[in-house]
């Protein structure tokens, strides 16, 4: 088993679900997130407060497959979350050692 980890645009998260769902990767979990890339933070000051705008938004993907879904997995995100442009996102594949089901206790 690996578990996949990408960080993508979160204008992009609509396109990589239905990438994935076309290769039979149906489950998986997801959330929004904020983050800086390598351009510099912003601030704007409005009524005499300072509020960061310098994040950028974005959705992280968690999948968990066997290792015959990986490379589609991979393809599917990539494909469908490329803009060509920074901040475009990143992938990570890492083991998984084990897995339970909490409602069957299986392994």
């Amino acid at each position: 088993m690996k578990k996949i980890e990408a960080i993508i645009r979160a204008l992009r998260f609509e396109e990589v679900k239905e990438a994935l769902g076309e290769r039979d990767i149906k489950f998986f979990t997801f959330y929004e997130v904020k983050g800086f890339g390598h351009q510099a933070a912003k601030n704007m000051s409005y009524r005499g407060s300072v509020y960061d705008v310098g994040y950028i938004a974005r959705v992280k993907i968690e999948i968990i497959v066997s290792e015959q879904f990986v490379e589609k997995a991979i393809e599917a995100i990539i494909g469908a979350a490329q803009t060509g442009e920074k901040g475009d996102g990143l992938i990570t594949v890492s083991p998984v050692d084990q897995v339970i089901n909490i409602r069957t206790k299986e392994i």
